[in-house]
């Protein structure tokens, strides 16, 4: 067939809930400015998954040349403005530091969605015809479009990815290098009883931001005899995974903390305990020597 790229693009697209990219405006310009040039940007973009549509349908149905080739000008526009709105939609709703990651999933399922598009679309063409496989094309995008509406993702510009820079690495006693670990964390919160629901609330999105941001096995814990102490835990592989943990945090996650910060009494400041974990068969460098290591004397063969 040589029909199918307007179906292989919407087969690739389909199923993406299309992102709303964050709209520079100017320092001064109003919030309803800012409002309706985001809504226009984002009528624009609902618009290109419908162009891709419009094209597989005008290129089954048509017969002439010329509007079929109009057709296939659309399709092609929609197609190549959608890939890189959300090629700019992924480096805006990622952090700085994750962004090539981001970026590496994302084209691995974009051109993994036009691969498996690909077979699809020349599996139905093959055994129901190129026009049918075009419809069905548009069919499946126009879904597309109905799941983007009813779960849209969250706005880009309600969030501010920008790195905090306000953590410091702490001075410890026992001297640790960059490569020291594991490390255990631990924050003592001290949360009254009516703020309990909420606390755990809010800690289900702090477990998030840990775990983004690289903390392995995070727990929340209450101690049996003290009620009103909780006790969250994670552990990262070395100190300097410690260090990167902390320098992850965003502006967003502020919210969490303020959150996290008005649950607990005003007087009331988190305890942070930083351990790293050591084997009780592991002895200093300077230990001496083992009884099995010594030379032995009364036996010269060894035969013992």
């Amino acid at each position: 067939s040589t029909q199918p790229a307007p179906a292989a693009a919407s087969a690739s697209i389909v199923g993406t809930s299309i992102p709303r990219l964050a709209v520079a405006t100017a320092p001064n310009a109003s919030a309803s400015e800012e409002s309706a040039t985001s809504r226009s940007v984002e009528s624009a973009r609902r618009n290109l998954p419908l162009a891709l549509a419009f094209g597989a349908v005008a290129t089954a149905s048509l017969g002439m040349l010329v509007p079929t080739m109009l057709a296939l000008a659309a399709a092609g526009a929609g197609w190549v403005l959608a890939l890189s709105t959300f090629n700019v939609s992924v480096q805006m709703a990622s952090p700085r530091w994750v962004v090539a990651r981001a970026l590496a999933l994302y084209q691995m399922a974009a051109f993994g969605g036009m691969s498996a598009g690909s077979w699809l679309f020349g599996f139905v063409a093959d055994h129901h015809g190129a026009a049918m496989a075009l419809y069905a094309a548009a069919a499946a995008q126009l879904v597309g479009i109905a799941a983007g509406l009813r779960w849209p993702l969250p706005r880009v510009s309600d969030l501010d990815l920008t790195p905090r820079d306000t953590w410091s690495e702490p001075q410890t006693a026992v001297p640790v290098e960059a490569r020291s670990g594991p490390i255990v964390i631990t924050i003592e919160h001290r949360v009254p009883h009516a703020n309990v629901s909420a606390f755990l609330a809010a800690m289900a999105e702090r477990r998030r931001i840990r775990r983004r941001d690289g903390a392995r096995d995070w727990t929340l814990l209450r101690d049996l005899g003290d009620p009103l102490l909780w006790i969250e835990r994670y552990h990262v592989a070395t100190w300097l995974d410690y260090i990167r943990h902390n320098q992850r945090r965003t502006r967003a996650d502020d919210a969490n903390s303020a959150v996290i910060a008005s649950l607990r009494p005003e007087d009331y400041e988190p305890v942070v305990h930083r351990r790293i974990e050591r084997q009780t068969g592991s002895l200093p460098v300077g230990r001496g020597p083992d009884p099995r290591e010594i030379e032995p004397m009364t036996d010269p063969t060894r035969s013992s």
